[in-house]
């Protein structure tokens, strides 16, 4: 296999930030559809409790990729 100087770090790292981008935004929103009852799960305090958490670590993950974290 050949190596051309770069080890791949130049293209994985764009690509871990566009799926890291990609995944805050998927947290977030199936956190919100979670929130607002699009799943139609008859317990309110389940949804208000998964979609808070998802939201959190969705927010987290934001804060950890913005601060090179990860």
């Amino acid at each position: 296999m050949a190596n051309y100087g770069n080890n791949g770090e130049s293209g994985s790292k764009g690509a871990r930030l566009v799926f890291g981008i990609l995944m805050v935004l998927v947290y977030l929103c199936v956190g919100l559809l979670f929130i607002f009852d699009v799943f139609n799960i008859d317990n309110q305090v389940v949804n208000y409790v998964v979609g808070g958490l998802l939201c959190l670590y969705g927010i987290w993950r934001g804060i950890r990729l913005y601060k090179g974290w990860n």
